[in-house]
């Protein structure tokens, strides 16, 4: 018996009940055949397979975050943003030259070499919306089937960029996979937020360093990949740690509303406050330079944290207690913070928090006799509250 080297050959001599076509022209792709093409999600979902050995485990959190993701063209139209799918053929399939046309019959498969996070996102998001139209469809809750059935319809038409490579191996596959996932250098620091121009606080930091004119005194870095440049006091990254501390009251990693679904005068009403706080800050600081502990990265973080604890006790953001409250600043000993060498040893997070408790426990201590030009706060804040 001729020995058989693929799923086409073993099938060749069968009569097919079917087969799927993919468009598209047959190209060299480093020393390898390979078809670029774009297709919708649902032939993409009956042609893939998975293979565990080449493929490493899929990761809860960025299939949750993908999924978020997708789901923010689904329930909002906004436009979303994928690199392409590369999967291999190994052997599988035939190519028409006249036709231009890579035809598989319906039982071959076509292996993830790179993207099994994204297909597994629009997967999963596939299934619990079938899983809803079924309960829908029992309940009769047919305006309710309507709209599941309209968001699949946009899940399976969504294109996705698709390169195949016809000629190689599994153990190939897993340099390819490898190169993919590895040689190439992941940019970091402000560049890695700069671009994702979508969540709350990162359009916030953008539009407060680019519209506010408070910030021409505090010069913010936008561009530099890790850091900040020489001339520049903050950098991009630093300033959404900032407004993350001032209006949550925690460090970035914990941020709850930097989510992607918000309204423009929402970030107005922020724009305000945030410009509205770092005028208090530099009229109560000594000038902006980096040699004042007081504006460094870890002091700036702590202060807004200690700033949300106080003015946001009524529950919003009181500005005119925001007033009140910083006039502890110029008492404050900032170099009585950290001991010894504390300021470089510790932790970075520990710095903070120790920060943020120093200044917090200083202002329980002392700003009853610290502070005694109350009379234009009680003022505004009775007028505050007639209005």
């Amino acid at each position: 018996m001729d020995q058989i080297s693929s799923l086409s050959e073993l099938i060749a001599e069968q009569k097919a009940s079917s087969y799927i076509e993919i468009p598209g022209v047959v190209s060299r792709t480093f020393g390898q055949s390979t078809i670029s093409t774009t297709l919708p999600m649902s032939k993409l979902f009956a042609i893939y397979e998975v293979d565990l050995e080449v493929q490493r485990s899929i990761v809860p959190q960025n299939l949750s975050k993908m999924m978020d993701y997708i789901m923010l063209y689904l329930d909002h139209g906004q436009g979303i943003y994928f690199p392409g799918i590369i999967l291999s053929a190994r052997g599988a399939g035939e190519y028409d030259e006249d036709a231009r046309v890579y035809r598989l019959q319906a039982i071959e498969k076509l292996y993830v070499v790179d993207g099994q996070h994204r297909l597994a996102a629009f997967r999963r998001l596939m299934e619990t919306l079938q899983s809803a139209m079924a309960r829908a469809k029992d309940r009769r809750e047919y305006d309710r089937m309507e709209e599941i059935s309209a968001k699949l319809s946009k899940l399976y038409a969504f294109p996705m960029s698709t390169m195949i490579y016809l000629d190689i191996n599994a153990r190939q596959e897993r340099q390819l996979f490898s190169d993919i996932n590895k040689l190439p250098r992941k940019i970091g620091g402000n560049l890695a937020v700069l671009r994702e121009q979508r969540r709350f606080y990162h359009v916030l930091a953008s539009r407060l360093a680019e519209e506010a004119p408070v910030m021409k005194r505090i010069p913010v870095d936008m561009f530099t990949e890790r850091g900040k440049g020489p001339e520049y006091l903050f950098s991009y990254h630093l300033l959404i740690e900032i407004m993350v501390g001032l209006f949550e009251g925690r460090l970035k990693s914990a941020a709850r509303n930097n989510g992607y679904y918000f309204d423009d005068k929402e970030v107005d009403e922020h724009l305000k406050l945030a410009s509205f706080y770092f005028e208090k800050l530099l009229k109560h600081l000594p000038d902006p330079e980096k040699g004042e502990l007081c504006w460094s990265e870890n002091l700036q973080i702590a202060l807004a944290m200690f700033f949300h604890d106080e003015v946001t006790k009524t529950g919003t953001f009181n500005k005119y207690a925001l007033e009140y409250v910083v006039k502890i600043l110029p008492h404050i000993q900032w170099d009585a913070i950290y001991s010894g060498d504390e300021k470089d040893r510790l932790p970075r997070r520990s710095r903070i928090m120790k920060a943020y408790q120093f200044v917090k426990d200083f202002y329980e201590e002392h700003h009853l006799f610290l502070i005694r030009d109350t009379d234009g706060y009680e003022e505004e804040q009775s007028k505050e509250d007639v209005g």
